[in-house]
């Protein structure tokens, strides 16, 4: 999954004014001091609510689970014989292409539709763990800030855009450690209701759009009423 807001969130707050130059003496060269470097991704994975929300999920979400799962033994069951006829029949010496093509046909409605299906069982599922990383990405922004006091960092960079840096800027442990005492657990289920936040966001658009819409369409309504006075 993508999680697009959690770098907003690592740097919320942080300010991009680099302390006057200082400068440490380590093994691999020397190091600028008030730089660290994050990966908002591995943080929240990573951490102990995280793997302890992914545990209970497993008992939470047991019967989609094992849905899903039976669900898909199910397919490969109808699918393989299918699959099998249609790579029998391509390696005829004379193959039906007609034929052939009402055998693809057929297998590819089968596995759309399972996806569709499968798809539709597991949404709870793919909802609560998008749910556990927004509470988690919350936090992201005060446990980075918390790391930064600590270590006497003023500039955190994303490390997935730093091409290469010694191991004394990784900022991702003492992130981790305070995360784990900020946040030590979350819930798994989420409110009647809830959408993930760019779900959130575009409705958000969609709404707003509208209203614009809804209130140009009533200032243009009286001028439309009116009507040209005669002499």
């Amino acid at each position: 999954m993508k999680l697009r807001h959690i770098s907003a969130a690592l740097v919320a707050g942080v300010s991009l004014a680099v302390a006057p130059a200082a400068f440490a003496q380590t093994a691999g060269g020397i190091v600028a001091s008030g730089i660290g470097v994050a990966n908002s991704q591995a943080v929240v994975f990573s951490s102990n609510a995280y793997k302890a929300a992914m545990v209970q999920m497993q008992t939470t979400y047991k019967p989609q689970l094992d849905q899903v799962k039976a669900r898909r033994a199910a397919l490969k069951a109808q699918l393989g014989p299918l699959i099998d006829k249609f790579k029998a029949d391509r390696s005829a010496p004379k193959p039906d292409n007609t034929l052939l093509q009402q055998e693809y046909t057929q297998i590819q409605q089968i596995q759309q539709g399972g996806e569709q299906e499968l798809q539709q069982i597991v949404e709870p599922v793919n909802t609560a763990r998008q749910f556990v990383i927004e509470q988690i990405a919350e936090k992201l922004g005060d446990a980075t800030q918390a790391a930064m006091t600590k270590r006497k960092i003023t500039l955190v960079l994303d490390e997935q855009s730093v091409v290469k840096h010694d191991t004394a800027y990784n900022l991702n442990q003492d992130i981790l450690d305070q995360l784990n005492l900020i946040l030590p657990s979350v819930g798994v289920t989420p409110p009647a209701g809830w959408l993930p936040r760019e779900q959130r966001e575009r409705q958000a658009q969609e709404q707003a759009a509208a209203a614009a819409e809804a209130a140009e369409a009533g200032a243009a309504a009286p001028a439309a009423k009116k009507q040209p006075q005669g002499r």
